[in-house]
C-alpha cells in the first residue's frame, strides 16, 4: 500500500503511488518555463548567442537545438528523453516545446515528467540588415571606372555580375558619371569583387585604406578600404593606332585596327590582312594606347562594289588569321554625299556579310584631323581612307521584333541621359552579331513580344529561342511550324 494515501501499487523504493511522488517532488523545479528568442524579420534568422544569426525553419531541428541551448544549464540535474514542439500559429509569436524529463528521486526511484517551455518570439535587427538600412554604413567600397564616352563594356560587366550573382553581397550600387560604386560591409567581399573584375575585363587596381578608429587597450583598428579598378579605355566598334613597337610583336599587324570585341583580353582584327590579335590588361598598359574616334563620329556608307579576296599572301612573321571573317575590297560612297561622284576604296573584314547596295558604319580617316601620337608619326600611304566598322540594319525593326530582355542591377542611378538609351541599343545590337559575347550573358524570354519564325534571311542577325534561359516557357503550339526546328 502506498505508505501516503494507502492505494494498493507495485512494490517500489519510495513506498509511494505517482501521484504522492510527484506532489512531494517537483524534478522540473528551477528549469524555465518560459523564455525569448529572438528574430530578425528582415533576413528571418534567429540569433544564437552571442552573436551569430543562423536561418532556421519554422519546427526546424536547428530551431529545436537553439531553443534547448537556452536551458541546456537547468537541464543538466535531470536526464532528457524527448523533446519537440507543440504547433502554434506562424504568426502568433510563441513557440512551444513538450519536453520529456527523467530524474532519480526517493531512495532510487525514477520520476519520469512531461513539461512545456513557452518562448516568445522578440523582433530584432541583425546587424548585418542593420548596416543595409543604414546605407552609409560600410567597410570597402569599389569603385569601377572606364574614361571613355560609350559604356558597351559596362553593360557587359553588368550582365557577367549578374550571372555569377556577385551583386547579392552589396550594401549599395551607386551609379556615377564615369562608372559603377560598389558598397561592402567587409574588406574581403570588396577584394573578391575585385578580383572577379581582373579575371573578366582587362584593367588595373589599386587600394587604399583610412584609418577611422583604434583602441589602444585591445590593439584594434577600424578601416575603410577603396579599392580603385581602371578598366581600359577601349570598347567594341573602336578603331585604334597601335605602338610601332606593340604591332611588331603581335606577328608585324598593320598599326591601324579595329576592336572586335573586348571580354577578359582586347580581340584586335587587321582589316587589311585579317589578322586577329588578343591584347591583356598587363600588355595594354605597358604599351597603351587609344580610340580614334568615339561612336557618334560614325558615319554612313553605301556599297557601291565590292570583291572578295580569297587568297592573300602572309608577310613574314604574321599572326593567326580570323576563320569568322572574310576578306574584301570595295569602293564605298557616303550617304551624305550621293549627289557627288567622290568614292573612296577600302579594305574591310565584312565580306562575309557585304553585299552591293548595302547600308554600312564606318569612320572617314581621309577627310579628319587624328589627334594620336602614333598615327602622327605614321606614313600617310598606310593609313586608309575609310575603316568599315558593321553593316547598317533599321533599328526600328530591330527593336520590334526583339523578343528577349536582360535583367539590370539595382543601383541608385544619376539623372537618366538620353544617350545612355542608344548606348544600351547598341549593346543589345553586339549581343545579337556577336555569339561568343552572348555566351557568357543570360538572356531571358520576353513573353510581352509574340513569337514570329525568322524567314528573313538578310535581315538582322536574330537570337535564337534555344539560347533564352530560365524564363523561356513554350507550349506545343506557340512557335508555329519553323520555330519547333529551331529548339530541337
Amino acid at each position: 500500500l502506498c505508505c501516503q494515501c494507502g492505494v494498493p501499487i507495485p512494490p517500489n523504493p519510495a513506498n509511494m503511488c505517482v501521484g504522492c511522488l510527484r506532489a512531494q517532488v517537483d524534478i522540473t523545479e528551477g528549469i524555465p518555463k518560459q523564455g525569448t528568442v529572438h528574430f530578425c524579420k528582415q533576413c528571418e534568422r534567429y540569433l544564437q548567442p552571442p552573436g551569430t544569426w543562423i536561418q532556421c525553419s519554422l519546427e526546424s531541428r536547428e530551431l529545436l537545438a537553439l531553443c534547448l541551448k537556452k536551458i541546456k544549464a537547468s537541464l543538466s540535474k535531470v536526464r532528457l528523453i524527448d523533446a519537440g514542439f507543440i504547433w502554434t500559429e506562424p504568426h502568433s509569436k510563441r513557440l512551444k516545446l513538450k519536453l520529456t524529463v527523467q530524474k532519480e528521486v526517493i531512495n532510487g526511484a525514477v520520476l519520469q515528467q512531461v513539461f512545456v517551455v513557452e518562448y516568445i518570439v522578440q523582433s530584432q535587427m541583425c546587424e548585418d540588415c542593420h548596416r543595409i538600412e543604414a546605407k552609409d554604413f560600410w567597410k570597402a567600397v569599389v569603385q569601377v571606372r572606364q574614361k571613355t564616352l560609350h559604356k558597351k563594356t559596362f553593360f557587359y560587366l553588368e550582365q557577367l555580375i549578374l550571372k555569377h550573382k556577385l551583386h547579392q553581397n552589396t550594401l549599395r550600387i551607386k551609379e556615377i558619371h564615369d562608372g559603377l560604386d560598389f558598397y561592402y560591409s567587409s574588406k574581403q567581399q570588396a577584394q573578391k569583387m575585385v578580383d572577379f573584375l581582373q579575371c573578366t575585363v582587362p584593367s588595373r587596381s589599386k587600394s587604399s585604406q583610412r584609418l577611422i578608429s583604434h583602441d589602444i587597450h585591445s590593439n584594434v583598428y577600424n578601416y575603410k578600404s577603396t579599392f580603385s579598378v581602371e578598366i581600359v579605355p577601349i570598347c567594341k566598334d573602336s578603331v585604334v593606332c597601335l605602338s610601332p613597337k606593340l604591332a611588331q610583336s603581335l606577328g608585324n599587324m598593320s598599326q591601324i585596327c579595329v576592336c572586335i570585341r573586348v571580354t577578359s583580353t582586347i580581340h584586335l582584327i587587321d582589316p587589311r590582312t585579317l589578322q586577329i590579335a588578343e591584347i591583356d590588361g598587363n600588355t595594354y598598359w605597358r604599351h597603351p594606347f587609344n580610340s580614334l574616334f568615339h561612336p557618334k563620329q560614325l558615319e554612313e556608307f553605301i556599297i557601291m562594289d565590292i570583291n572578295r579576296v580569297h587568297e592573300k599572301k602572309k608577310g613574314a612573321g604574321a599572326g593567326a588569321r580570323s576563320n569568322k571573317h572574310t576578306l574584301a575590297e570595295a569602293w564605298v560612297r557616303k550617304t551624305s554625299e550621293l549627289d557627288t561622284d567622290h568614292q573612296y576604296f577600302c579594305c574591310t573584314h565584312l565580306g562575309h556579310i557585304l553585299n552591293p547596295g548595302d547600308l554600312v558604319l564606318g569612320f572617314d580617316l581621309a577627310n579628319c584631323n587624328l589627334n594620336d601620337e602614333f598615327a602622327n608619326k605614321m606614313n600617310p600611304h598606310s593609313i586608309p581612307d575609310v575603316v568599315l566598322i558593321k553593316k547598317s540594319y533599321d533599328r526600328t525593326k530591330r527593336q520590334r521584333r526583339r523578343n528577349w530582355k536582360l535583367k539590370e542591377l539595382e543601383r541608385d542611378r544619376e539623372a537618366p541621359d538620353t544617350d545612355d538609351e542608344r548606348q544600351y541599343q547598341d549593346f543589345l545590337e553586339d549581343l545579337e552579331e556577336d555569339e561568343a559575347i552572348r555566351k557568357n550573358v543570360n538572356i531571358y524570354r520576353n513573353a510581352d513580344i509574340p513569337v514570329e519564325s525568322d524567314t528573313d534571311e538578310d535581315g538582322p542577325p536574330r537570337i535564337s529561342l534555344a539560347e533564352m534561359l530560365e524564363d523561356l516557357h513554350i507550349s506545343e503550339d506557340a512557335t508555329g511550324g519553323e520555330g519547333a526546328e529551331m529548339l530541337t
